[in-house]
């Protein structure tokens, strides 16, 4: 290769298999307030979405400001609670990043998630030291499908856009990927093929995969 290639994580079933204890978390938060959505709602609505997109579309009511901050700190909150014992990462996924930082790979993670959401990942999946970029929801003012978080961590890593690979597992992270120019890897942590957008290439896990696997997608 004659060029630097930049891979860009999400976080959330991605890195993790965090999507059912945020499910877990999301029903106690809103069984609290007399509200029981379906698993086909939290499927349309909650994974990959921002919480100021999800508060606002089960409270059926804009969330914002100061009233989102203190609801999305209450739900994140107890999401840590609940998955702190569980934490564990995706099948291959530990290998996957060292053989890519053994080559050169320029590495991020970029996720709609809270700050707390990634150190508490990162307490137990020992990567931080080798990501050139970390970006969360309080970087950026325009959530997935908007592509600011990509750009964003394409210029922290110093590269072009069609310099990186980005994996992803939601409709709307897929959609921010293609949207700032990037190849895209589905993970299928949480849907299948179809219900999400053309991908260059899905995976289950990280199993098998390494620094060929990406640098392939180029070819």
């Amino acid at each position: 290769m004659n060029k630097e290639i930049a891979v860009i994580f999400d976080m959330d079933g991605v890195i993790c298999h965090t999507n059912p204890y945020h499910s877990i978390a999301f029903r106690e938060f809103f069984s609290s307030r007399n509200l029981s959505p379906t698993d086909e709602e939290f499927a349309e609505h909650m994974f990959g979405k921002s919480n100021s997109y999800i508060l606002s579309h089960f409270l059926q009511r804009p969330i914002t400001g100061v009233e989102l901050s203190l609801l999305e700190d209450e739900k994140e909150s107890l999401f840590r609670k609940i998955y702190e014992p569980f934490i564990e990462p995706i099948s291959g996924f530990p290998f996957f990043v060292e053989d890519l930082y053994a080559n050169e790979v320029k590495l991020g993670v970029a996720t709609s998630a809270p700050r707390a959401n990634l150190d508490l990942i990162f307490s137990k999946v020992a990567i931080r030291e080798m990501l050139g970029s970390i970006l969360a929801s309080e970087n950026v003012t325009r959530h997935k499908p908007d592509p600011e978080v990509y750009l964003k961590s394409a210029q922290h890593l110093g590269v072009k856009p069609d310099q990186c690979v980005v994996f992803e597992d939601s409709f709307s992270g897929v959609s921010a990927a293609k949207n700032a120019g990037m190849k895209v890897v589905g993970v299928l942590s949480s849907h299948t093929p179809e219900e999400l957008p053309v991908c260059d290439l899905y995976v289950n896990n990280y199993e098998g995969l390494d620094f060929r696997s990406v640098a392939a997608l180029f070819r």
